[in-house]
């Protein structure tokens, strides 16, 4: 299913969808947790984009398998592989950080503490989602670029 659509790897497609939706996700949700104004602005789209996320992320690896068994087990390759394999936890951390603010802010009541564990949990797992996609995505661009050139050098 996640092979290939019209001659290209869906990973080459799907991947752009990831790359763009995790960031922004991860975006909204640091700062719809510690701006008011702005969380009142975009409603329920920080949960939305990470819930979005937690889907993309799961197909997004499956076409990446689906690739490296064309591909082979280079070790660039392996290394992209391990490197994505982190990139569902911070999604789900992220989706369910971004739930729980959201609660937390739609209660309304709850302590300056609590939100202030909340924003900095945000905040932190925002940045460190973000930071796994750029890693991710170096890796991934390198495995891509260096077969690239092995190809053009006719290797």
């Amino acid at each position: 299913m996640l092979d290939t659509f019209q001659g290209l790897p869906v990973h080459a497609l799907i991947v752009h969808a990831t790359v763009a939706a995790v960031p922004t996700a991860a975006f909204l949700v640091a700062l719809a947790s510690v701006y008011p104004r702005f969380r009142a602005w975009i409603g329920p789209l920080p949960v939305i984009a990470a819930l979005i996320s937690v889907v993309l992320v799961p197909l997004t690896t499956m076409s990446g398998h689906k690739l490296e068994d064309h591909l082979g087990p280079l070790p660039l390759i392996k290394k992209h592989e391990h490197l994505a394999g982190t990139l569902k936890y911070f999604v789900v951390a992220l989706a369910l950080i971004a739930i729980i603010s959201a609660l937390v802010h739609r209660r309304g009541g709850a302590s300056t503490v609590v939100v202030a564990v909340v924003a900095v949990l945000a905040v932190g797992i925002g940045i460190g989602t973000m930071v796994d996609v750029a890693l991710i995505g170096h890796s991934g661009a390198k495995a891509v670029w260096s077969g690239a050139a092995n190809l053009h050098n006719g290797r």
